[in-house]
């Protein structure tokens, strides 16, 4: 199995291992209950490397870091770079439209198989596992404030300058479903700064607001 080389042919032979290769749409002996577990298991792994990494972090920074790297994109990337892809079972339908190379697809298969030796081997073995898939992405980590949102920085920005914090007032909301459409308007009042922000939900259109707020106040 290409990228899983380490593990053992007892792992790789069993039935829990195939099923775990096996998306819902090629039949019922399928992956989803592992990929419940994988990502328990996964959450608890990176959570341990990261709290032993980082002691000087609070639970906020932790948190980002682990999202970071337990995230559909980071799994599916880790996937790709095993070649999951080639061993995938799926249906005729998953199959024509591209699924061997689905992130979702891709990032739910990798938990499951994470669940699968969780219950084949224990977690110490689990955990050396991950541990070997995930070296390279924990040494390339990016710098905490990179994995900030927006808001979350122009506010620590403010309240480091003794500023009050921002203010968010919806300008107008437009549109039906997904088609939905909002315009927010971010407001620095000691700064005498303001930016409208556009977005397919509230949240998203305050994030682009705040960001274009904190590069004019990075700017002065």
């Amino acid at each position: 199995m290409p990228g899983f080389e380490q593990l053992p042919e007892e792992i790789t032979d069993s039935k829990l291992f195939k099923a775990a290769l096996t998306h819902r749409s090629a039949g019922k002996d399928n992956n989803e209950r592992l990929e419940f577990l994988g990502d328990a298991v996964l959450g608890l792994v990176i959570a341990n490397v990261l709290f032993e990494k980082f002691p000087d972090c609070d639970e906020g920074d932790l948190s980002r870091l682990r999202a970071h790297l337990v995230c559909k994109k980071a799994l599916a990337q880790l996937a790709k770079e095993a070649q999951l892809s080639s061993i995938l079972k799926l249906g005729a339908g998953e199959k024509k439209s591209g699924g061997h190379y689905r992130t979702s697809i891709l990032a739910d298969s990798l938990e499951a198989i994470f669940g699968a030796i969780y219950l084949l081997k224990g977690f110490e073995f689990t955990a050396r596992f991950i541990k070997t898939l995930y070296q390279q992405s924990l040494e390339n980590l990016p710098d905490i404030d990179e994995l900030k949102d927006p808001k979350t920085r122009l506010q620590e920005y403010l309240q480091a300058n003794q500023l009050a914090v921002p203010s968010y007032r919806v300008l107008s909301e437009s549109g039906e479903g997904n088609n939905k459409q909002f315009r927010v308007e971010c407001t620095v009042n000691e700064m005498k700064v303001h930016s409208i922000g556009e977005g397919k939900s509230k949240k998203k259109a305050e994030q682009v607001a705040a960001r274009n707020v904190l590069n004019m106040l990075l700017a002065k």
